[in-house]
């Protein structure tokens, strides 16, 4: 038997000692980080491939914060392309591939088009694909007839004003308000159609200046993916959609099969980047690594719906897994993701300050109102429903996803969950919760001396301390209304 004498520890066991600090404001500090080799994010934030947390909705508002969302894998493959495609879709300097209706489709049938894709205006052209105009919501604001044609409502293509290839975001916002148009199409030298510039990702750009975007101005999105032959399909579909990165999702990420899955996606994918995990020692990360990962996430057990500790009895404190991960990690110059257990913006400065260079967020972001839980009333107060994906009704849905067809109930009784399901306190908008976690990061970095993450690992010292220490680093002794 092996019996480590070190306790090992997680963060309401610890505290970091403040140290002197020449950073005159918390708004000084940066927050950028790695969240893989390539993909450089604003915060540090990431949130969870769980199916009460993350699809387009999410995925887009984090990347708009400077984070990213990782699209959970609990659907359909062509869904979940769909999903990935929707962010890729949602803004950028020029849409490259706008979508487009044949003449002969009526003003219903473009209205629906409209309300499907979120768009607010489509490319009318002929059966050889050459553009006859463009139809937008405005043109159809009024129109009582839903079965007219929308090639007698379009702006024709010779009235339409347009923008040069190559032309600079000031060029068409200078464009675009001397004609009061809303959108500019671009068209090459040929005539040929090469994209769409739009008022409205112009304003979303200056909205959003530390937005997480790839080359391209397109925001960032990862999608989670299994270990079975099927999930190959996944991420090519998903690849096809123009996801920037590949999340390898199993509860014992250091297993042969998680391995073998990693060695292959960077094969067939050497474009993406890929995230492997969940891992809680080191050995798990360099045996990642070595696979081909570029990043990696730990924690086994600490999230706020996993059980997986007391069904199994196996994983670690999150903050020593953390702890002896990203010593690895930073030796292989990989980033680690400190997923689960966080509850407060103190917890993800201590997740940093041991070494993790973002954390991932499950519960704390599954009551906001881009979060895909069911919404339920209690007592008069708002809830949504979070689940671990290893709990009884996710085990069950996985398998209906995976073998389409519906599973037997005389089957439940076969599946070991290892995660419950819950119901959190609806929290609106998740930047309102982002903001208050990232101001309590931006005041812990000043607390450590640091005017960014490098320096936090660098200055970091912790202290353990009693039950006493932490009764009395909350409210006590007052009654709090």
């Amino acid at each position: 038997m092996k019996l480590r004498a070190q306790p090992a520890l997680t963060f309401d066991d610890v505290l970091l000692i403040p140290r002197r600090s020449s950073v005159r404001s918390r708004r000084a500090v940066k927050t950028h980080t790695q969240f893989s080799r390539r993909i450089t994010l604003a915060i540090p934030i990431i949130s969870s491939n769980m199916d009460t947390v993350t699809e387009a909705e999410m995925a887009l508002a984090m990347a708009r914060l400077g984070g990213i969302g990782v699209i959970h894998r609990f659907m359909s493959i062509a869904r979940q392309a769909a999903e990935v495609e929707r962010v890729k879709r949602a803004e950028g300097f020029i849409v490259e591939h706008p979508r487009s209706v044949p003449a002969q489709a009526t003003v219903q049938q473009a209205r629906a088009l409209f309300a499907q894709h979120n768009i607010g205006g489509l490319f009318v052209v002929d059966a050889d694909g050459h553009v006859l105009g463009l139809v937008t919501t405005r043109d159809l604001l009024f129109e009582r007839d839903p079965d007219r044609p929308v090639a007698e409502v379009m702006t024709p293509r010779e009235q339409l004003i347009t923008l040069e290839p190559g032309a600079s975001m000031d060029a068409a916002r200078d464009a675009l308000h001397q004609h009061r148009v809303e959108k500019l199409p671009v068209f090459d030298d040929g005539g040929q159609l090469r994209g769409l510039v739009t008022a409205q990702d112009i304003i979303k750009i200056e909205q959003w200046p530390e937005a997480t975007k790839d080359e391209r101005g397109r925001l960032r999105v990862a999608a989670a993916v299994g270990v079975r032959p099927s999930d190959e399909d996944r991420a090519a579909a998903c690849v096809q959609a123009g996801v920037d990165a590949l999340v390898v999702d199993i509860a014992h990420g250091h297993s042969d099969a998680a391995i073998e899955m990693v060695r292959t996606l960077r094969r067939r994918f050497p474009q993406v980047d890929v995230v492997a995990g969940n891992v809680a020692t080191a050995e798990g990360v360099r045996d990642l690594v070595k696979a081909g990962a570029d990043a990696v996430k730990v924690g086994v057990g600490a999230g706020s719906i996993c059980i997986t500790r007391v069904v199994t009895g196996f994983g670690v404190p999150q903050l020593t897994a953390i702890d002896e991960c990203a010593e690895a990690a930073h030796a292989l110059d990989v980033p680690i993701i400190a997923d689960g257990g966080i509850r407060t913006g103190g917890d993800i400065t201590k997740a940093l300050a041991v070494g993790a260079s973002t954390v991932m967020l499950g519960g704390l972001l599954a009551g906001t109102d881009e979060s895909p839980g069911a919404g339920v009333i209690r007592k008069g107060r708002r809830y949504k429903v979070v689940r671990g994906m290893a709990s009884l009704t996710a085990n069950i849905e996985r398998q209906e996803v995976e073998q389409r067809r519906e599973v037997d109930p005389e089957d439940w009784e076969r599946v070991v969950p290892e995660g419950v399901e819950a119901i959190v306190p609806a929290r609106g908008p998740v930047k309102d919760v982002i903001h208050q976690l990232v101001g309590g990061l931006r005041s812990g970095l000043s607390y450590a001396g640091a005017a960014n993450i490098a320096e936090l690992w660098a200055n970091a010292e912790f202290v353990r301390i009693t039950s006493a220490g932490k009764q009395e680093s909350g409210a006590h002794d007052v009654t709090v209304e």
